[in-house]
Parts: C-alpha cells; sequence; structure tokens
C-alpha cells in the first residue's frame, strides 16, 4: 500500500465566486427590477388614492386593487414611468418652495466691507482670508 500514488484532481474554482465589491447586491436589485419585484414593493406600499393617481397618470383604467402581477408589462413600464415624472415633478417642486438661503461667504464678505469702511484693513484681510480657505 505504500506505492499506491493518488490521482490527480482537476481544481476547478467554484461555481459561486465571493461577492466582490458589492457586485452581488446590484446584481440582486437589477433582477428585481427586471421582475419588476421593486415596483410590486411599492405598490403594495401605495394607499389606493394614490394608486389611482398614478394609473391616471400612467394613461391605464385598471382597478387600484389589481396587484402589479396582474398588468402586462406595457401596462407596467407605463406606471413606472409616471412614477420617475411624478417623483421628478414632486423634486422640482420642493425645490421652488424651499426658501434661496444666501451664500454663507456673503456675511463673511459684508463683515470685509464694514471694516475696509472702518479703515481697519486687517480686520478685512481677516474675513477675506476666511472666505479664501472655504472655512464656510
Amino acid at each position: 500500500m505504500n506505492n499506491v500514488t493518488p490521482l490527480p484532481t482537476s481544481s476547478s474554482p467554484p461555481r459561486v465566486q465571493s461577492d466582490r465589491a458589492g457586485f452581488g447586491a446590484l446584481r440582486a436589485e437589477l433582477h428585481k427590477r427586471a421582475d419588476d419585484l421593486d415596483l410590486a414593493e411599492l405598490w403594495a406600499e401605495l394607499p389606493h388614492a394614490e394608486r389611482r393617481v398614478l394609473l391616471k397618470s400612467a394613461d391605464l383604467q385598471q382597478d387600484t386593487t389589481q396587484q402589479i402581477s396582474q398588468l402586462n408589462k406595457r401596462e407596467r413600464e407605463a406606471l413606472r414611468g409616471a412614477i420617475h415624472r411624478m417623483s421628478d415633478y414632486a423634486n422640482q417642486l420642493k425645490g421652488r418652495l424651499q426658501p434661496r438661503r444666501q451664500h454663507p461667504s456673503r456675511e463673511l464678505a459684508s463683515h470685509a466691507i464694514a471694516a475696509l469702511k472702518e479703515g481697519n484693513a486687517q480686520a478685512a484681510v481677516h474675513w477675506l482670508g476666511i472666505i479664501e480657505r472655504g472655512v464656510v
């Protein structure tokens, strides 16, 4: 039995590679989108009034109690498009409603101008230095 030599075996890499840099999670997300699972999750969370608005925006006549799986591919794509349009609209509206704030460096510049008017060049240089360093 001492003369027995083990036969060579092929060491092939495992069929499933370990997740590198989070690509597995990204792949899973893409599969969910391809199967419209992300749309199904969102649809399940929406109240019927919001479903009705989305269906109207997508120009669909379906009942709000229907599940996403009951819609055909074209209808699901129309619904997804309506969600994106309404989301873009909501973001634009939110941006318009928020008050415009002046840049923080404007206040520092006003201090520098006031120092120059007083004849205090050292204080003006101080305020301008803060602005230039980008502290704010």
